[in-house]
């Protein structure tokens, strides 16, 4: 079973990994205002550099995907 606030306290929770949300987060809002995305439309805001390998949130970096495209694009790999 998986133990969710152990996972948080060990990663989630860092100082990093909340600026690293709040980051995915703000990506959201600037395409919700700019009507690209909208809450329960299926979509997800997409960064094509992650920002975990140092990707930001400047417009060019960000696309729009559909859940299934922007959650699988490793799979078989």
């Amino acid at each position: 079973m998986r133990d969710y606030k152990h996972e948080y306290e060990t990663y989630h929770g860092k100082p990093q990994q909340k600026k690293n949300r709040a980051k995915r987060n703000a990506a959201r809002r600037v395409m919700e205002k700019e009507g690209r995305v909208s809450k329960g439309d299926g979509k997800e805001v997409d960064h094509k550099k992650p920002i975990r390998n140092g990707g930001g949130n400047d417009r060019s970096n960000l696309r729009v995907a559909t859940k299934a495209e922007n959650r699988a694009w490793r799979k078989g790999k």
